[in-house]
């Protein structure tokens, strides 16, 4: 009999160990890693500032209702000017007096919008904030913002590469396709966890984004930009299926509104 009862609690205990997150604590090295939805996270670094990276909230149906309103926030980082990424950047600042990082013609786009609080970049650049270091590299996509009934230049795209104070280093690819270069970045940068696109149509699929992951050997991959639209019909099951043939890094299916750390 005790025998039994021993087997149901070892049963019961790998039950609601099922139910909880399967990413260790040491994966972000005491950086916590929230997933929004599309292309939008959430960081908050060891000593605790806030980074939002693609903040498209308010109106992206995959961000949970809670997570919609921003108390805090240090930095913005906007990869390019659609309003899928742009999301909610000029009323975030605005309520937090956040710094938007933002390549420099967009930043001028988005102060027609109100926004004034900005650090204008370019690729290549990296900017220091509190011992964060913010590095602008390219991406493979367009970039505009909607202004009345016209599509305005809003610089050129770019993916960010964030060093936390503690040394840890991801690299958020904003939109965009593979492309050979993404090999430097590893070989310059060495993100510990790479965010990618899987969705296909406007960036890459799960195809080149098993390729990208090839070309930047992080530890892991958290896959994005996904599922938001019927257009993005790129799967989370078929990015897995691909990533098989490189067991060296692991796939975090993180659910908007999940955090890993």
């Amino acid at each position: 009999m005790k025998k039994v009862a021993l087997i149901g609690f070892a049963l019961l205990t790998l039950l609601l160990l099922s139910s909880l997150p399967l990413y260790a604590s040491e994966i972000g090295k005491e950086v916590k890693i929230t997933y929004l939805g599309h292309a939008a996270f959430k960081f908050i670094s060891p000593k605790g500032v806030v980074l939002y990276i693609d903040p498209f909230l308010s109106q992206n149906p995959k961000t949970p209702p809670e997570l919609k309103t921003v108390e805090k926030a240090d930095l913005i980082l906007v990869t390019h000017g659609h309003g899928d990424h742009v999301g909610d950047t000029v009323a975030i600042s605005e309520k937090t007096n956040a710094k938007i990082v933002v390549m420099g013609e967009l930043a001028r786009l988005l102060a027609r919008k109100g926004a004034k609080n900005f650090i204008n970049m370019n690729r290549g650049g990296t900017y220091d904030h509190q011992g964060i270091g913010i590095t602008m590299v390219p991406a493979l996509h367009s970039s505009s913002i909607t202004e009345g009934d016209q599509e305005v230049y809003a610089g050129e795209p770019s993916g960010f590469v964030v060093r936390f104070e503690n040394g840890f280093t991801l690299y958020h690819a904003g939109d965009t396709g593979v492309f050979g270069d993404m090999k430097i970045i590893s070989e310059i940068y060495k993100p510990e966890i790479s965010l990618l696109p899987i969705g296909g149509r406007f960036s890459m699929g799960p195809k080149e984004a098993a390729f990208a992951a090839k070309l930047l050997g992080s530890k892991y991959v958290i896959p994005m930009h996904y599922g938001t639209f019927p257009m993005l019909t790129g799967t989370i099951e078929e990015f897995q299926r691909l990533m098989k043939e490189l067991p060296q890094t692991k796939v975090l299916v993180v659910k908007p509104g999940e955090t890993v750390q």
